[in-house]
Formats: C-alpha cells, sequence, structure tokens
C-alpha cells in the first residue's frame, strides 16, 4: 500500500528554518521491500530452528583451562591479589581498614546485644566472616559483618527459642543467665550453619536471580519496619527495664504496651546514660557531615562515645551507685568450634531460609551499586558462595548470621578502600582487640550500646520518605511498600517477608489480568500504528481493525483478552454467532419438514401404481373393460408429483443459506482483524486455545484474522503447539502490522498476494 506525501509533512516543513527544511528534505527517503508473512520471512531469512546446547556437557570436562577458570571463579582472591598495585591502593586500603574496625568495634558490640547474645560474640562474627568474605567474595568495597537487621532477625529467634522464663531458677525466681546465654549462642550458631548451608547450596546452583523477587520497595519498606523493630527493642536498654520475652504476631505492638507500662520502673541512671550517648554520637556525626571535606577519615565518634562511657563507667562506678547494666565479663580470646546441634535444625529451616535470602539481598544490592559507581562486575551467585561460607564458618565459631553494612561500606569506599584487603585489615584489627583489648569493655553500660544502636538506625528510618517519593511516582509500588511495612510490624519479621514477597508476587499476576487493550490506527504518513484513544491524528484503515495487549497472554488473563477484543470490535460476536446457528437450525428443520411432505406423494403414488399392476395381472378382462384415458391420467398425476418434489429439492440446494446477508443478519463493518502480538512474549496452552478460538469465531461472523509482530520464540512455541494447521497456516502471521494490513486490503480486493510495500517515512 504506497503511502504519499500528506500536506501535514509540508507544513511542518514550512514552520522550520530554511536550514532545517533542507536538512529534513535530505533525510527523506523512501523503503521498498516485499510484504512479508512468516512463511516468506523464514524462506528469505533463512530461519532455522536454534540448536540447544547442552550446559551439563560442560560442566564435566576436564582441561587445564576448566580447572583454572574454576579456580579462579571460586576464589576470586587468586585472580585479583597477584595484580593488586600495592604502591597506589596498600595506604588506602590500610586506612580505610583502621576506619571500619573502629566502627566495627562497638557496633559488633551493640549488634551482639540485639541478637540476645554476650557482645562478645558480636566482635567474633566481625572478625571469621569478614576474613572469609575477603577470600572468596566479588565486591570490593562492601562491608561484611554485624547488620541491624540481622541481628534483630537473629534476636527474634534465640528470644522465641530460649526465652528468660525457661531459665528461671527455683530458689529465688531470678535468670540464670549464663544457662540461657549458652543456649542462645548454641541456637544463633546452628542458624548461622544453616543460613550459610542455604546461601552456599543455591550459589553453587546459580541460584542467584531469586534476589530479583525482591523489589527495591520491598527491601526498602522490610529494611524501614526492621528498624522500627531495633528502636522498640532496645527501649528496655535505654529505660532499663526488665521485660519479658516474645515472640510471633503482634509482639512488637505487645512489647511497646508493655514498655508503657513499666515506664514508670524506669532506671534513671540508666537513662541519663543513653541520652547523654546519643547526644554526643548526633553531635559527632553532625560534625563529620559538615567537614567532611577538610577530614582526611571521619572522627570515630562510636569509639570515643564507648572509651569515654567505660571510663565515666569504670571511675564513678555506675552499676553500684546508680544501677546502670554493664556488659560484664568479656573472655580473652578465641573461642575453639564447636558442631552445630541438628536437634534444632527442623525448628529452624524456615528462619534460616528468611535470614539467608534478607542478607543476599542487602549485600548484592549494596555490592551492585559500588561495582557500578566503581566499573567492575560482582557476581551474583559467587556472592551467594562468599556470604555462606562466611555464615557456615562463622556459625563453626559461634558467630552469628552476618551481611553487610550500608554505614560501614560508604566509610570503607569514602576513606580510600579500593579492594577487601580492608576488609582483611579491620577484621586484623579487631583480632587483636578480641585477644588483648576486648576484657577494658567489661564496665561499658548496655545504654550506650543501645544509644549507638539507635543512632545508627537514622538512615534506614528516613525510607520513611519513601512514602512521599512513590505516591508521587508510582501508587502500585507504594501499596507494595506499605503491605509490607505493616506485615512486618504486625507479623514479625520471617512471615512478614513471606507475605511481602507473595503479595509483590501476586500484584504481578493482577497487574498482568489488567492490561491496557488497544484499538491502533495508523498515524499519517508513516507505517506506525498507535491507539486511536491517545492519538488524535491516529486513523483506523478502513475495514481493518487492529488489536494490541500491553501484557502478554496467557491462562490468568486469556479470557479477559477475548472478551474485550469482541467488546472493543463493536460487534456482539457471541449473539452474533447465535443467531446464525439458531437460524441454520431453523432452516435445517425446514428443510426436513420439506423433505418429509415430499416423500408422503411418492409413496402414495408407489402404492397406487401396484394396485394397478396387480390388477392388470389378475384379470384381462377388467382390462379391457377399463378406460384406457382415465389410466393415462393417473400416470401423468404421479410423474407430476415427483416433478414438483425434485424441483423442491433443487430450490434447497441452490442459495448459499449460511451467509450472514442471506440470513438477514446484520454484518460487521470490517472484514478483516489484525492481533498485534508484539507485547506476547510466552505461549501456554490456554493462549493456544483461545487464540484458535478467535479465528473460528470471527470467521464465523466472515470476518478474516491474521497475527502480526510475533518475536522469534514466540514462533517456535507456536509450532511446538500445533497451532498451524490446514485452517491457520504461517500465512496467516505477518512480519509487522504494517505487512498485515496492506495485505488484508489487498485480499479483499482480490489484488496480488504479495504486492510491494512502499513506505515514506
Amino acid at each position: 500500500m504506497g503511502l504519499s506525501e500528506a500536506p501535514g509533512q509540508r507544513d511542518t516543513q514550512a514552520l522550520l528554518s530554511t536550514t532545517q527544511a533542507m536538512e529534513l528534505r535530505r533525510r527523506d527517503y523512501h523503503v521498498e521491500r516485499p510484504l512479508l508473512n512468516q512463511e516468506q520471512l523464514e524462506e528469505l531469512g533463512s530461519r532455522s530452528s536454534a540448536t540447544g546446547t547442552l550446559q551439563w556437557r560442560t560442566w564435566f570436562r576436564c582441561s587445564h583451562a576448566r580447572a583454572r577458570a574454576l579456580l579462579l571463579q571460586y576464589f576470586p582472591v587468586l585472580a585479583w591479589l597477584p595484580q593488586y598495585p600495592v604502591r597506589d591502593w596498600l595506604l588506602g586500603d590500610l586506612l580505610s581498614g583502621l576506619s571500619v574496625a573502629i566502627m566495627q568495634l562497638p557496633q559488633g558490640l551493640a549488634y551482639a546485644l540485639l541478637a540476645g547474645l554476650p557482645p562478645v560474640f558480636g566482635l567474633y562474627s566481625s572478625f571469621y566472616p569478614v576474613f572469609i568474605y575477603f577470600l572468596f567474595g566479588t565486591s570490593r568495597h562492601i562491608s561484611v559483618g554485624t547488620f541491624a537487621v540481622m541481628s534483630v532477625m537473629v534476636g527474634s529467634v534465640t528470644e522465641s527459642l530460649a526465652p528468660d522464663e525457661a531459665f528461671l531458677q527455683a530458689s529465688n525466681s531470678t535468670v540464670d543467665v549464663a544457662a540461657r546465654d549458652a543456649a542462645r549462642v548454641q541456637v544463633a550458631s546452628t542458624l548461622s550453619v544453616l543460613v550459610g548451608l542455604f546461601q552456599v547450596g543455591l550459589g553453587l546452583v546459580h541460584f542467584g536471580f531469586v534476589v530479583t523477587y525482591l523489589s527495591e520497595p520491598l527491601v526498602r519498606a522490610y529494611t524501614t519496619a526492621a528498624s522500627v523493630q531495633v528502636f522498640v527493642s532496645q527501649l528496655k536498654y535505654v529505660f532499663g527495664l526488665h521485660l519479658s520475652s516474645r515472640s510471633g504476631p503482634l509482639s512488637l505492638i505487645y512489647t511497646v504496651l508493655e514498655v508503657c507500662w513499666k515506664l514508670p520502673q524506669t532506671v534513671v541512671g540508666t537513662m541519663v546514660t543513653a541520652v547523654v550517648a546519643g547526644v554526643v554520637l548526633v553531635l559527632v556525626k553532625l560534625f563529620n557531615d559538615k567537614l567532611r571535606r577538610q577530614l582526611p577519615m571521619p572522627l570515630p565518634g562510636e569509639l570515643l562515645t564507648l572509651i569515654g562511657a567505660t571510663g565515666i563507667s569504670y571511675g564513678v562506678g555506675l552499676q553500684h551507685r546508680f544501677g546502670v547494666d554493664v556488659v560484664g565479663k568479656i573472655p580473652a580470646g578465641l573461642v575453639p568450634p564447636v558442631a552445630p546441634s541438628p536437634q534444632l535444625f527442623a525448628r529452624l529451616v524456615g528462619n534460616a531460609f528468611a535470614i539467608a535470602v534478607v542478607g543476599f539481598a542487602i549485600a548484592i544490592s549494596l555490592g551492585k551499586i559500588f561495582a557500578l559507581r566503581h566499573g567492575y562486575r560482582v557476581d551474583s551467585n559467587q556472592e551467594l558462595v562468599a556470604l555462606g561460607l562466611s555464615n557456615l564458618i562463622g556459625g563453626i565459631f559461634q558467630c552469628f548470621p552476618v551481611s553487610c553494612s550500608m554505614s560501614r561500606s560508604l566509610v570503607q569506599e569514602s576513606t580510600g578502600g579500593n579492594t577487601q584487603v580492608a576488609g582483611a585489615i579491620s577484621s586484623l584489627f579487631i583480632l587483636i582487640i578480641i585477644v588483648k583489648l576486648g576484657e577494658l569493655f567489661q564496665d561499658l553500660p548496655k545504654a550506650v550500646l543501645a544509644a549507638v544502636i539507635i543512632v545508627n538506625l537514622k538512615g534506614m528510618l528516613m525510607q520513611f520518605t519513601d512514602i512521599c517519593s512513590l505516591w508521587k511516582a508510582n501508587r502500585v509500588d507504594l501499596l507494595i511498600w506499605l503491605v509490607t511495612f505493616v506485615a512486618t510490624i504486625l507479623l514479625n519479621l520471617d512471615l512478614g517477608l513471606a507475605v511481602a514477597v507473595v503479595f509483590s508476587l501476586l500484584l504481578v499476576v493482577v497487574r498482568t489480568q489488567l492490561p491496557h487493550y488497544a484499538v491502533l490506527g495508523q498515524v499519517p504518513d508513516t507505517d506506525i500504528y498507535r491507539d486511536v484513544a491517545e492519538y488524535s491524528e491516529a486513523r483506523e484503515v478502513p475495514g481493518v481493525k487492529v488489536f494490541r495487549s500491553s501484557a502478554t497472554m496467557y491462562f490468568a488473563n486469556a479470557e479477559l483478552y477475548s472478551d474485550t477484543l469482541k467488546q472493543r470490535c463493536g460487534v456482539n460476536v457471541d449473539h452474533l454467532i447465535s443467531q446464525k446457528k439458531k437460524l441454520l437450525r431453523k432452516q435445517e428443520l425446514k428443510l426436513k419438514r420439506l423433505q418429509k411432505e415430499n416423500k408422503l406423494p411418492k409413496q402414495a403414488a408407489a402404492s397406487k401404481g401396484t394396485s394397478i399392476s396387480i390388477n392388470v395381472n389378475t384379470s384381462v378382462t377388467d382390462i379391457e373393460s377399463n378406460d384406457v384415458e382415465g389410466s393415462k391420467a393417473k400416470v401423468s398425476a404421479g410423474t407430476e408429483l415427483e416433478d414438483t418434489a425434485a424441483r423442491g429439492q433443487e430450490d434447497a440446494k441452490a442459495p448459499d443459506m449460511s451467509s450472514l446477508k442471506t440470513l438477514g443478519l446484520p454484518q460487521p463493518d470490517f472484514h478483516s482483524l489484525i492481533l498485534d502480538l508484539s507485547s506476547l512474549s510466552f505461549v501456554d496452552t490456554v493462549c493456544l486455545k483461545s487464540l484458535k478460538n478467535i479465528f473460528r469465531d470471527f470467521r464465523e461472523i466472515e470476518v478474516e484474522v491474521y497475527m502480526a509482530a510475533c518475536h522469534s520464540p514466540v514462533v517456535t512455541q507456536l509450532e511446538a503447539g500445533h497451532f498451524f494447521d490446514a485452517s491457520i497456516t504461517k500465512q496467516h502471521l505477518f512480519a509487522s502490522v504494517h505487512d498485515a494490513v496492506i495485505f488484508a486490503l489487498q485480499h479483499q480486493r482480490s489484488s496480488p498476494v504479495n504486492p510491494v510495500l512502499v513506505t515514506k517515512l
């Protein structure tokens, strides 16, 4: 179908400057190509079925190159450490490692408290996993170790499986702290081993894509809700209260109510200590933010606060004089490895999987941000393996599950860190503290650690501003954010994550069930087709309907696709087919009745002829006495009946009584329907049946159906599903909507089937 230059383009050129108009004319061109259906396109492009490579065969190949590639894949440190530029990067990594270790010390002590464990186990979790990640990780800038969200998830598990009530001493109704802590350490270390097994297993089977099901709004809402959980869990240390251990749905609400109920029992010395420490930490952070360009490295406000608070507590005697809880004994040296408890596996498996997924999601999201910023690649599957080994080996050495910290990662990057050498250096500093300096913090008030945790929640609590931005940008993402937040707050961290993931996936299904359907029209002087409801200049091609859906058609929306198609075409297809079948049934009954009526005179004539022959045979005298003219009249009457019946049968066969026009039914105002299937990404059996039904129904009302713009994998799936047959061939499938439109018009005019398409762009 040739498209000539329209006045609109000449008017546009007139409005342009002379130079622009000359440039536009210079760029005008024509495209001439044959009109192509799928069969011709495959012949022209020599299409062949893609040969599927058997990936598993390469897994078992043994060669020097493959062995080296596998070694470098699973031990990335062997790839980059031999090429490490010592002169350029060592000083930056050294300063960065020292800065991170200074942050790691107070955060490790505080987050162990958050996990319901003695503070020293936070130091262990800041040493073993960090060094393991140095060997196996692919991100250069993330700081692996204790993290608030992970710690509060671990704390919910330890407090539910080893509550204070289970360790009450019968003599004085006090909690046996040593037995409780030992039980919680065993739960946490076993949980870490399970988390590591999940992460390593998922990484080895290349299941790193599982994190793609956690959208950014979901992760941000989840971490925001977790930060609220962390904040509430630290209130007992801020006010010096003794609360009941709770877990499960609504535990956060009950904890808040209990805190409010016991506020009159607040230890004033503890509250003052927490407030003063919090104010100092906030002031130091504000000072660092204001002078960050002038300072070579941020002031270690947390470390200074811990040292000052420990000194004041020891000198003043806060524990004995004011009843302020302190950290207590911190054993020097490392602990020997301990095997996990298999009896706990069944009770921990659900929480372990949730912690494994959340920890990996946080680590890989931060890792990809830094990789994009500094121009290197992070392998998501190897990150799973690295985190898994960190948790697995750490669990054997009585660590609790870890991930990466956003605040420490930013410090590691901003202070000149270039590789995970910075992480290794920070772990060595932590080792020195564990072996020699840890016992110096025995008089550190727990309220100061609570203040450190609460002040570090600022970044996650600031994510509440997402509500305003998502309200303006995307209301559906806002709904995911709100549901995730509310579910996590009310149902606790594990159930909240499950509800959030299920809801977000359900929302994807619902959105595919409610796509945008459009009848397309041609934009003047182009081969472009757009929604006539959105583009006022787009015009429907006379006699042709072009229909498109914004989502792929599959079992969940196939029926809606068919119903909307029939509705947008402006024809009640089902009613028209029903009326047609009804009229055809009436015609068939009428024809049968007519044939039956025509058979009766024949039978009567046959019976009379038999009686005459009997008379002739029985009596010759009667024949002679019969009137010959009367006999001729009877014969002529029988012949007339036979002629009438024959004429009735010919009249019944002559006209085509199945067309809409003959039946007196309204005809559609279009002769061709084109389905734009460019959005089709896969095909299932329901989709195949729906497409076949569309072909059948519209052909019943004398409308020919064509398909256009199918991707090659979809064509392959149509072939595999035996969609094409004698009635639906590849000649009904075209390379583009424009090809299908031109073919439909030419076919209706009985012109050549394969005209040349001339399009002016």
